[in-house]
């Protein structure tokens, strides 16, 4: 789920505490080294950008950059919204239908995608698309998250989060979204992300169906 704004919580401003002078100045230099990054990487291309130039533009030193990224991919992807989004899943009801929370949560998931830029959007998806050390990142991150859904998952089932079963279906769930998140760029970023979200759900809840004969 490209950071110019700041990672904002599912909640409203009434439910969460307010942040620290030092929380919000963290907030603040990582979404400079991303502004910066991603105007470097729309006037000259991935590669010609550098950790110097971002910083530069960023006006912080090669150092702090590297404090909050350790690398040029990990400043194009992000995991922020991992941690709300999980927070949000344990929160459901335990009775709720496995598929209708993950539907629930991906909902907030695309919520919070749809108040960024819609041009970084885009860029992001290309990059992960296009650029192999992004998509490399990429795939890493996901898996990374996929651990934290089997936590996830295991807490709500009683179940081992090393359980094959639970395993199959986090990664399931995590491919899936990595899918969307490619087609939608790899076909010139036609249909809206939520509706493609929809369809993958509906093939993960489903199945896989049968196409009719001439249609």
């Amino acid at each position: 789920m490209t950071r110019m704004t700041a990672a904002r919580s599912p909640y409203s401003p009434a439910d969460r505490p307010r942040l620290g002078l030092r929380e919000r100045k963290k907030i603040k230099t990582r979404e400079a080294i991303r502004t910066a990054t991603y105007a470097l990487i729309k006037e000259q291309g991935y590669d010609a950008t550098t950790i110097e130039q971002i910083a530069d533009r960023a006006e912080v030193s090669p150092s702090t950059v590297f404090r909050y990224f350790p690398t040029k991919e990990d400043i194009v992807l992000t995991d922020e919204y991992d941690p709300l989004m999980l927070e949000e899943l344990r929160a459901r009801p335990e009775d709720e239908p496995w598929m209708d929370s993950i539907r629930y949560v991906m909902g907030k998931a695309l919520d919070l995608s749809e108040q960024e830029d819609p041009e970084v959007l885009r860029l992001r998806a290309h990059l992960g698309v296009q650029v192999p050390a992004v998509r490399s990142r990429y795939f890493e991150s996901m898996s990374e998250t996929g651990r934290l859904l089997r936590q996830a998952l295991a807490e709500r089932t009683g179940r081992d989060p090393e359980s094959l079963e639970v395993r199959v279906c986090a990664m399931a769930l995590i491919g899936g979204m990595m899918e969307v998140s490619m087609y939608w760029a790899e076909n010139g970023f036609e249909g809206g992300l939520r509706d493609l979200m929809d369809r993958a759900l509906d093939v993960m809840e489903h199945g896989l169906e049968r196409k009719p004969e001439g249609s």
